[in-house]
């Protein structure tokens, strides 16, 4: 079966093992600044030659990837995990052993215990959204550099917090949107950049993924192998009111950013690299429901949002319903220029087309590999400036989402018969309504016939300060309110 694969398979793994190997010669060839370690709770240094000690915390589906990426490497040791569901975390040390030619990782149940272990280097960061800030701003307090997962924070500002944070302590912190760090994404976002499709206009992000039902909204038992008083953290002790304790905190506010912050935080990073903006959009729309079925879930499952950059658009749809593909693309980006589009369909490889829809260039190659290898390289070098995914790119991106969101939280609930009529008075966003359009016949054909919806305000926003202009209310939701013991440290306190 080996010998049947493709040229292209070939030229890819070719990619790969060129940029590890360059990687780990140039990560071979730096050095620690011992300035780097003035204060006495940071990490000693790790030589060229010695492994970096990764801490995984989350044992969860990401979690085992994050594992993948550090285990029995040539410059990776995962030493500790850390989980507060016992099981999995015990069940992933064993799984990290036969990795590593035995060596066993210790688990470790607490965060903050771990994090007083000064033989741990970095930490790698793979819990529910809720925890990634908060978790990721203790890691680099403690010294620790830090790889964490997208989005990198549950609300805008404590995702500048955590940004400050890794200034301050001269940390290294990689987010987890894994395509920046993708040959063949890298070489299609420079040809945008360089002008191959012309002036871009718009870059639209899909996430369009069927999720079915997540089941009734009642009153569950918590997994007795997990700390659920560890597991809140940031959040409110509150009942468990789905079926599954795992993955499905997705769905509701208190911990998950629905599908914009989940799968779409991928995309809609994409469309602003394309877009070449690195900050907050001038203003943001959103308008969407959870509909074609009532369950446990809160967030919106059908989903439009529009970030207006002046002449440039960001505009992202969600459909966890059934449907067919846009112009190709189910979860992917599609940039839109002067001259042609380019549709990017998966992680690593997308095609650009003429106006006329000729392809006329294609772009492939990547792995995960490539971004945990990057980290190493960032971490090795004490160099932020290497990281193809830097904190606040990963902060740029999170943001948009939880602006789509708050846009969407505070919208007026309308029948969808009254939609079209409600978008002719929005200020700003210009492609809303035939976004809309396609969506309205999307939910018919799935049979949604009489729905409500949410039609939010288009909120004006000042990228500079990140707040909103002239709604109080909507500031209220650039944070939230934190446990005692859990709370994001002021910009002051940090």
């Amino acid at each position: 079966m080996y010998s049947s694969r493709s040229n292209n398979a070939s030229r890819r793994e070719f990619l790969e093992r060129s940029m590890l190997t360059t990687a780990a010669i140039l990560a071979a060839q730096s050095r620690f600044s011992a300035s780097a370690y003035a204060q006495d709770n940071f990490t000693p240094s790790v030589s060229p030659n010695e492994q970096i000690h990764v801490a995984v915390i989350g044992a969860g589906g990401r979690g085992q990837s994050h594992v993948g990426g550090f285990a029995g490497k040539s410059g990776t040791t995962v030493t500790h995990i850390c989980d507060c569901d016992e099981k999995a975390g015990q069940k992933t040390c064993e799984s990290v052993a036969e990795k590593q030619g035995g060596k066993k990782p210790v688990w470790v149940k607490d965060v903050r215990k771990l994090l007083e272990d000064k033989s741990i280097n970095a930490v790698s960061i793979a819990t529910p959204n809720h925890w990634h800030s908060l978790g990721a701003i203790w890691a680099v307090q403690a010294g620790k550099d830090v790889y964490v997962e997208k989005p990198v924070s549950h609300n805008v500002l404590e995702g500048r917090r955590l940004v400050q944070t890794a200034r301050k302590y001269n940390r290294i912190v990689q987010t987890g949107t894994q395509s920046r760090s993708n040959p063949g994404m890298r070489e299609a976002m420079e040809f945008i950049h360089s002008g191959g499709i012309g002036e871009v206009t718009v870059a639209r992000g899909l996430c369009y993924k069927p999720r079915a039902s997540i089941g009734a909204k009642g009153v569950y038992e918590v997994p007795k192998e997990v700390d659920f008083d560890l597991w809140s953290g940031p959040a409110p002790i509150l009942p468990l009111t789905r079926p599954r304790f795992h993955y499905d905190w997705h769905w509701q506010y208190p911990y998950g950013n629905g599908d914009l912050g989940n799968q779409g935080i991928h995309q809609m990073d994409l469309c602003r690299w394309a877009l070449n903006e690195s900050r907050l959009c001038d203003r943001t729309f959103s308008l969407g429901g959870r509909l074609g079925y009532q369950d446990a879930g809160e967030t919106a499952n059908t989903q439009l949002v529009i970030h207006d950059y002046g002449k440039k658009q960001l505009s992202f749809e969600v459909r966890g319903l059934p449907t067919p593909d846009y112009k190709g693309a189910k979860v992917g980006i599609i940039v839109e220029g002067s001259k042609g589009y380019l549709v990017m369909t998966s992680y690593q490889s997308g095609t650009v087309f003429d106006l006329d829809g000729k392809p006329i260039k294609t772009f492939e190659g990547g792995s995960d590999a490539f971004h945990y290898k990057n980290f190493e390289l960032a971490v090795r070098n004490r160099n932020h400036k290497l990281l193809n995914a830097d904190v606040e790119e990963g902060h740029y991106s999170s943001a948009l989402c939880h602006l789509g969101n708050i846009s969407l939280q505070l919208g007026e609930i309308v029948d969808g018969g009254e939609v079209a009529a409600k978008l002719a008075n929005i200020k700003g966003p210009s492609n809303v309504s035939e976004a809309w359009q396609r969506t309205a016949e999307h939910l018919k054909s799935n049979k949604v016939e009489s729905y409500k919806i949410a039609v939010g305000p288009s909120l004006e926003i000042d990228s500079v300060a990140e707040t909103f202009k002239g709604n109080e209310k909507a500031n209220t939701m650039l944070t939230r309110e934190y446990r005692k013991g859990y709370e994001i440290p002021s910009a002051s306190g940090i």
